[in-house]
């Protein structure tokens, strides 16, 4: 396992953008968006995927560098927010300053974008609310790859969720969650390892329980939250389909069926002065999160956690010792790197 630092990562980054057309500013905004998963310890959704999710479809003409994003409807507090086809990168980002703008002057801002791409982790722009005392929501649908209850036939995406508060003392609650059993991007990481996954991931072909990713994901049977029936993976599929009646439905780009390439997202900013005054919500935030940490644990574990805490602890010590890249995609790398004319100086 190789380390580098941030720093260096984000230079490397920045200038690969630009190469492909974006423009600077641009460029730095998703390249944050981009290594903030590798930060958060989620290198499923970090640069490992620079090339393939993001590049390869700047090059290929399936993401535009330069997208005239735009509102296409608009009231007091929401929007309908066409991302030109841009990358879903910055077409979040822009949707989430849009949603905190509503909430700063209505008191709640809710913000549907369609046409957009990959936006990387949801986690990121639900944090952008933290800063401004507001609880901040982010989700986005993608193409079929789990399996209804009872279904053979992939008819959701893995759909993910992510709601942050802010707390007074600690680290902020940050729930970033697949409503699948786990998100694609696991099957990615671990067949980059060469490790088997657990049962109750994903089907093969048969329909059968498998433990191989690469087999996984040929097949694309993934499981909702929850795995079987009998363990109420109803649940993950509802909520699967929540994500598609707030980023498909209601954009108007489609549920995931619908989908190939292109995605619907769903942003929501709450400002807590509207509600209650923000110190009294964050120190009963914070006696919360005390109960849960301090909750007797089994005997094979330390500690409960909140969410948020294994990431933020992640992103305070990568920032120190540098982010882990595996020997594939440091390899991958160079050769972007000479591809695009872009020194790799790690």
């Amino acid at each position: 396992m190789f380390r580098t630092s941030f720093e260096n990562l984000t230079e490397f980054v920045v200038k690969c953008f630009q190469k492909m057309g974006v423009p600077l500013a641009e460029a730095r905004i998703a390249t944050d968006v981009l290594l903030e998963a590798d930060l958060r310890g989620i290198e499923s959704h970090g640069i490992a995927r620079l090339t393939g999710w993001y590049i390869d479809r700047l090059r290929n003409g399936n993401t535009k560098p330069v997208s005239k994003i735009r509102v296409l409807h608009e009231a007091t507090s929401t929007a309908l927010m066409d991302g030109d086809g841009g990358l879903g990168l910055l077409v979040g980002y822009r949707a989430m300053e849009l949603a905190i703008r509503k909430a700063v002057s209505s008191g709640a801002g809710f913000v549907s974008v369609t046409n957009s791409r990959h936006f990387g982790i949801a986690g990121y722009y639900s944090a952008m609310a933290l800063a401004h005392d507001m609880i901040g929501i982010s989700m986005t649908n993608s193409g079929p790859l789990v399996l209804p209850t009872f279904g053979t036939v992939p008819m959701v995406g893995t759909n993910p969720i992510s709601v942050a508060a802010p707390t007074g003392t600690g680290t902020p609650f940050l729930l970033d969650m697949a409503t699948s059993v786990v998100s694609a991007g696991k099957f990615e990481s671990a067949a980059r390892q060469g490790k088997a996954i657990p049962v109750g991931w994903a089907l093969d072909e048969l329909g059968e329980a498998t433990t191989d990713p690469v087999v996984a994901r040929a097949a694309r049977q993934f499981l909702p939250l929850g795995s079987d029936s009998d363990t109420s993976n109803y649940k993950g599929y509802g909520l699967g389909v929540v994500v598609d009646i707030l980023c498909g439905v209601l954009s108007g780009i489609g549920a995931s069926p619908m989908l190939s390439d292109s995605y619907g997202h769903f942003f929501g900013a709450l400002r807590i002065d509207s509600f209650r005054p923000v110190n009294e919500f964050k120190t009963m935030m914070d006696a919360m999160c005390k109960g849960l940490r301090e909750t007797p644990v089994r005997a094979d574990h330390e500690q409960v956690l909140v969410p948020g805490d294994r990431e933020f602890q992640s992103r305070e010590e990568r920032l120190k010792d540098g982010i882990p890249l595996y020997l594939t995609v440091l390899e991958a790398l160079k050769v972007l790197g000479v591809e695009l004319d872009v020194p790799l100086d790690l």
